[in-house]
């Protein structure tokens, strides 16, 4: 038998079971598929010393990476938005990640970290027009299968999403210290991820999933207005909305979430991974909800349908 781990074992809402063939992974660097051992850049690369570079999680079912095209929409939205040629188009860049896949023998629960940089720099400064040898792109690609085997615990944390006039938060950029310094601060209060509010108080986002609530049978979260608006996220609204399970995007406080009946985040990973307490307080019975996992049932067959 497992043994279930404590809650102050600590525990990423990324974690997965180990698999050893991610050892022997190949990894995509700049139009080659090389082993895990050669797939190396240069520390002249903008990515590795400004952080310069924008990126795109993606996730394997049954031979089919889910929701691939909405992917590639922001990933081009992003390049365009830091002006990064990314060096391929749509068509390029989806062949990549085909191959990569193919080379690995893929065909389900694998993720993707697809990352474009703005490429080696002449010298070791900021400014974009020292990048003139091309864009760097990786494709890392490794067997995953989520292993969370408790809800994840949350503490509020003060560091805030950027505004749109500093660190766009709906930039799905390399530089994240902003959500690893919340974090670390949630781990240091004893907790799996940071709760982080935006501008004006209210609840927002953790440092690496959407948030969300339920009160009394109704889904909450956040306006999106000062964070990532995931794909996963949009799909959970959107089939609470189809389903005629009530959803706001709205603003509310932390004394609205400590009163909540269930809480759940979402992303690319690990879909929809209940939330067990924040701040130390626990949230409904500190076990995945029935709403919770109602819509979790929801998205799998929107998985299966989209993934045939």
């Amino acid at each position: 038998m497992q043994d279930i781990p404590s809650k102050s074992e600590k525990m990423s809402t990324h974690q997965a079971t180990e698999d050893q063939r991610n050892e022997e992974i190949l990894i995509y660097l700049n139009g080659q598929i090389v082993p895990k051992a050669q797939a190396t850049v240069s520390v002249y690369d903008s990515g590795f010393m400004l952080g310069d570079g924008v990126w795109e999680g993606l996730r394997l079912y049954n031979g089919t990476w889910a929701f691939i095209d909405e992917h590639l929409d922001r990933l081009f939205e992003a390049a365009k938005a830091i002006d990064l040629d990314i060096g391929l188009d749509r068509d390029g860049v989806k062949q990549a990640v085909l191959d990569t896949q193919k080379a690995n023998e893929m065909t389900t629960d694998a993720h993707a970290r697809l990352m474009i940089t703005r490429g080696v720099k002449t010298r070791p400064f900021q400014h974009p027009s020292l990048s003139q040898q091309g864009p760097t792109m990786v494709i890392i690609m490794e067997h995953s299968k989520p292993n969370l085997p408790r809800p994840i615990r949350l503490a509020t944390v003060p560091h805030l999403r950027g505004l749109p006039m500093t660190q766009d938060p709906k930039l799905n950029s390399h530089s994240k210290l902003n959500c690893i310094l919340a974090c670390i601060a949630a781990e240091k209060a004893g907790a799996d991820e940071g709760l982080m509010l935006d501008v004006n108080g209210f609840v927002n986002t953790t440092n690496a999933c959407n948030f969300f609530i339920v009160r009394r049978g109704a889904v909450w979260t956040s306006t999106g207005d000062y964070c990532m608006n995931g794909i996963t996220r949009q799909k959970v609204i959107d089939l609470c909305r189809a389903n005629d399970i009530p959803v706001f995007e709205r603003n509310y406080s932390l004394v609205d979430t400590y009163g909540a009946d269930e809480a759940f985040l979402t992303g690319t990973f690990g879909a929809q991974t209940p939330v067990g307490d924040i701040d130390g307080r626990q949230i409904g019975s500190g076990e995945m909800g029935p709403v919770t996992e109602r819509i979790r049932g929801l998205y799998k067959a929107m998985i299966e349908a989209e993934c045939a």
